[in-house]
Formats: C-alpha cells, sequence, structure tokens
C-alpha cells in the first residue's frame, strides 16, 4: 500500500502529486492512502469514492461543523511544514507524490481509468460540455487560453508575466495560423475583465461560478487547442482531455501548428519534447 502525504495546495499540483500512484495502483492491483486533500476534493467524487484510495482524515461531518475546515487547514500545515514529522513519514515508508512525477510507467495505459476518476462531479462537466458545444455550433475550432497572471507577477522574475494586450496579440496569431477556419477562445481566468478587450476575437468565458477553477480547468480539457504561460493547471488539462497544448514562452512568439503536442506525462509532450520543471 502506497502512503501519499504531501501537504494539500494548488489543485492541479495535488492532481499531479496523485496521478502516478493511481496509475500504479491500477495496474497493479494495489491500495492507496491520501493523508492531506485538496478542499476542492468534493469536487471529484469518483477520486474521493474510489474503492482503493482511501482518505482517513475525511469527515463530512466535522469539516462542515463549526472552524472543521480552518481547524483540518491549520492541522495540515503544522504537520507538513514539520522537521519531526516529516522524519516519522519517512520512517513509515510513506511517499511525497511531488516526488512522483518522473514516474510514467502506467499513464497511458491506465488512461481510461484515469480519465474516469479524476472526473469532476456531473454538474461541473455538463457546464463545461454546454459552453463548448455552443460555442462549436459557430466555429470550427475552440482554442482554450489560460490567463495567468497575478503571482507571475514575481515568479521566475516575471518571465512568464503577460499584459492582457500580449494575450490578445496570441490570439490574433492563432486566427492567422487557422485562416481557413473560424476560431472561438474559452478566455480562463480569475481577474475580472470584459471581453470586448479582445476585439476581433469571440470569445466566451464562465462568470463568478461555484467551483469556478475546476470548471474553467475541465473546460479547457475540452478544447481542441491549448495556449497558457507554463503551469501545471494548462498541463494537467492538456494530459486528461489529451488535448494539444502551447506554452506560451514570449511575448513575440509565433506559431505553427507543430507549435502544439499533448501532454504524455508532467515532464514530456507527445512530440518528445521536454518541459522544464520551473
Amino acid at each position: 500500500m502506497r502512503v501519499i502525504c504531501d501537504a494539500p495546495g494548488q489543485t492541479c499540483n495535488r492532481l499531479w502529486t496523485y496521478v502516478a500512484s493511481v496509475a500504479q495502483c491500477i495496474a497493479e492491483k494495489k491500495r492507496m492512502v491520501i493523508i492531506f486533500y485538496d478542499w476542492t476534493i468534493e469536487d471529484f467524487p469518483n477520486l474521493l469514492h474510489c474503492p482503493f484510495i482511501y482518505f482517513p482524515l475525511w469527515h463530512k461531518w466535522y469539516l462542515e461543523r463549526g472552524n472543521g475546515w480552518n481547524n483540518y487547514k491549520g492541522l495540515t500545515w503544522k504537520v507538513t511544514h514539520n522537521k519531526n514529522w516529516d522524519n516519522v513519514f519517512k520512517f513509515l515508508g510513506f511517499t511525497k507524490g511531488w516526488q512522483t512525477r518522473t514516474d510514467t510507467r502506467y499513464l497511458q495505459q491506465t488512461m481510461p481509468e484515469l480519465k474516469h476518476i479524476f472526473r469532476p462531479k456531473d454538474e461541473i462537466m455538463e457546464k463545461a460540455t454546454r459552453l463548448v458545444d455552443k460555442m462549436k455550433e459557430d466555429s470550427d475550432m475552440v482554442v482554450g487560453v489560460h490567463i495567468r497572471r497575478g503571482d507571475y507577477a514575481t515568479w521566475n522574475d516575471g518571465r512568464f508575466f503577460y499584459e492582457l494586450s500580449d494575450y490578445h496579440q496570441f490570439m490574433m496569431r492563432i486566427q492567422a495560423l487557422y485562416k481557413d477556419k473560424k476560431v472561438a477562445f474559452f478566455i480562463s481566468s480569475n481577474e475580472d475583465f470584459p471581453l470586448d478587450i479582445f476585439s476581433g476575437c469571440t470569445c466566451q468565458r464562465f462568470g463568478k461560478e461555484p467551483s469556478g477553477a475546476i470548471l474553467d480547468l475541465y473546460t479547457l480539457s475540452l478544447c481542441d487547442r491549448i495556449i497558457g504561460p507554463f503551469s501545471s493547471y494548462s498541463r494537467w488539462a492538456s494530459f486528461i482531455g489529451e488535448v494539444p497544448l502551447c506554452f506560451l514562452e514570449s511575448k513575440a512568439q509565433q506559431f505553427s501548428e507543430q507549435s502544439f503536442s499533448k501532454i504524455v506525462d508532467f515532464f514530456h509532450f507527445e512530440n518528445g519534447k521536454d518541459i522544464f520543471d520551473w
């Protein structure tokens, strides 16, 4: 049995933390335990209730009482940022899932099962599917645009931070690449801005929806192409949806069909291109 003991954190980082172990347990018919889960866990009922995966600290009756969630977050922070507990976990043979990202042995052969286990709840998928289907009524191709700014202004010295005007230019270049097609863009962002700033582009996005980050994530996974800065978020959407992705590496970036490839594991595209561990 494998026991995952990473701290909760950004959702897609956690999904990448779990996936290699889940794939191994499927292939080898083993069981696993996830001690500290992400707060979005209820958005993934097939993961939460998977018969071979156990969440020993998941007690809904407690988490939803009074200060339950805050108490859980405080507990996990103290335990997962403590050298003594780290030594205990190491002694017990527990696994830091973040360190399993290079384990690609079973990802492709278990992809059907992974798609099921990591499928979010029906209302999320129904909203995502409904929007993409509606967009495709009037377009030949839907391109997902992951706009991430905020912390990217300082992360890596702002190397992958782009102004909204830069994203507009990326979109215009995509339209030029697929000039024989009618292209529509799905915008994924936690920022509030009017879509008319992307003049000359047909765009859709969700408003302030429950489970908004997961809704955006799985809508990206239904698109025909994805563009966005280096991120585990768009990387997961490409992997789980098997959608060609192109990372945005510079403001002057140009695109060709060869710019896009599916993510097959955390560090590799299907075309063999390596992804640096930013």
